[in-house]
């Protein structure tokens, strides 16, 4: 009975102790008018004070003096950051009566090398100081892709005519007897529409992805979300294909499988990407899928073993391996 008392006597302190009051927020939101426009600008513009840029154009110049002295036409003077450097925001202001562009930014490489640039003159030749960004922006490069789809066109046919002549192994082809090789292509198929789809409904949304990568799919929106689940399936599917063609090809004829499927791989994300900003790539899609199934479970799946020497076979019949007859 005294247990029983002493565990009512402590119960209710228990759970007042595992209570934690959060902080006091009545005041949180009483922010300065320069804080609520830093804020509006955060949600417009991606990027605010102390965000880190990496200077990539040939040379981005910047003027020492204030900004109000070059609307009034004053002569200024100006110091340039070359391409590489980092640089970081200092401040941020508006200028209405500039006819050019409104907003200006101050961006400093060290305390010596700091000055004003127009937003639009700035972004164009700076990237966020991010790995992520950094390789959005490679492959977002409009000349680039030109270049790679020109390229990966004429070196995957090439590739692919050599193998057909030469009868090696190539997926969708001559595929061997795993699914791994033809559904990592349909998955890089499908990664670049869903990529190309964002860009094209969902920019902003990008634009800040591009800004404040992450590889969680879990901290970003569903449909970033679901992108970055296909990068990650990517990467396993791709592990896995290799792993599996490793155990069933010799070295050399898995070297010359492996490089006709980047060859594949490569032009599908070509391909995709460019004809899905065209909507024609959401059909072009599922014919794809439909032939890579077609392909596989008509001439590179085995449904039968052989009964005497129990090799794989495609039908029944004839044995290749040993001869003996199977029905």
């Amino acid at each position: 009975m005294q247990k029983i008392i002493r565990i009512l006597f402590f119960l209710p302190l228990i759970l007042t102790s595992c209570y934690q009051q959060g902080p006091l927020t009545s005041d949180a939101w009483n922010l300065t008018e320069k804080q609520v426009d830093s804020i509006s600008f955060y949600t417009t513009h991606h990027y605010t004070q102390n965000f880190n840029f990496l200077v990539k154009s040939d040379t981005l110049r910047l003027i020492v003096q204030h900004p109000t002295e070059v609307v009034n036409g004053f002569i200024v003077d100006t110091i340039s950051v070359m391409p590489g450097e980092r640089v970081v925001v200092a401040d941020i202001t508006k200028m209405p009566a500039d006819t050019i562009d409104s907003v200006w930014v101050k961006v400093a490489r060290d305390q010596q090398t700091i000055g004003w640039v127009h937003e639009a003159e700035l972004l164009p030749n700076v990237e966020p100081d991010a790995p992520i960004s950094r390789f959005i922006d490679f492959f977002s490069n409009t000349h680039l892709l030109i270049f790679m789809a020109v390229f990966v066109v004429v070196a995957a046919s090439y590739i692919v005519m050599i193998l057909l002549r030469r009868k090696a192994k190539i997926v969708h082809l001559n595929d061997i007897d795993s699914v791994y090789p033809a559904c990592l292509a349909v998955l890089v198929a499908a990664a670049a529409v869903f990529y190309s789809t964002i860009q094209l409904f969902a920019p902003e949304s990008w634009r800040h992805y591009y800004y404040h990568p992450t590889l969680n799919p879990f901290s970003v929106p569903f449909h970033l979300g679901i992108f970055l689940l296909s990068v990650w399936a990517l990467a396993i599917m791709a592990l896995a294909t290799i792993d599996d063609i490793r155990k069933r090809l010799p070295l050399g004829e898995a070297v010359v499988y492996l490089l006709g499927l980047m060859g594949v791989c490569s032009l599908n994300y070509v391909v995709f990407s460019v004809s899905t900003l065209y909507y024609v790539g959401y059909p072009l899609l599922l014919a794809y899928f439909v032939f890579a199934v077609w392909r596989y479970l008509r001439y590179s799946s085995y449904r039968y073993l052989c009964g005497a020497c129990g090799k794989k076979l495609k039908k029944k019949g004839v044995c290749p391996h040993c001869g003996a007859i199977n029905e």
